[in-house]
């Protein structure tokens, strides 16, 4: 059987993307983005938890992180887990885990103040959140379709007891 290696995250940046172009023509960003749950404790008291991702991008991805993504903007990113083990300053053997992005959507941008849907993007080259024309702007926005009237729920019939014959059958 197969494995699965999927990883969904919605989370805030923590800086802006560091971004590197590799000798082989491919680019690269690096990125931590924050996630919170908050959640209330046994005792009542509301705690918030945040946990640091440390995500990297290549190639198309890499360059649209590089033109949109900044301190604070919120984004959708979808990838999957790759150990690594490094040498810190210190010479000490450390190993981590790191996202490696196939998907991003900007969710937020702070600086706009309201919680507006960015363009998906996605590092399959045929995707279609990449390819597709804008739309003209002398083009009307269609009307909203109408709400489909709220379903009635049937009035409860009473049980009435018939004296033992009945015909369920059990």
């Amino acid at each position: 059987m197969a494995g699965v290696n999927k990883v969904i995250l919605i989370g805030n940046l923590g800086s802006d993307p560091e971004i590197r172009y590799l000798d082989g023509g491919s680019t690269v960003a690096r990125f931590n983005i924050a996630t919170t749950e908050a959640y209330t404790n046994r005792n009542g008291e509301r705690v918030e938890q945040t946990e640091w991702h440390r995500v990297e991008l290549w190639d198309n991805l890499a360059k649209i992180a590089e033109q949109y993504l900044r301190k604070g903007h919120q984004v959708y990113i979808e990838g999957k887990l790759r150990s690594e083990t490094w040498q810190d300053k210190d010479g000490v053997q450390r190993t981590g885990v790191r996202v490696r992005g196939t998907g991003m959507t900007l969710l937020r941008n702070p600086a706009e103040g309201s919680e507006s849907t960015g363009p998906a993007y996605s590092a399959q080259p045929a995707a279609a959140s990449q390819s597709q024309p804008a739309a003209p702007a002398a083009r009307p926005a269609p009307a909203p379709a109408p709400s489909p009237a709220p379903r009635r729920q049937p009035e409860p019939v009473p049980f009435e007891n018939n004296g033992g014959d009945d015909d369920l059958p059990f």
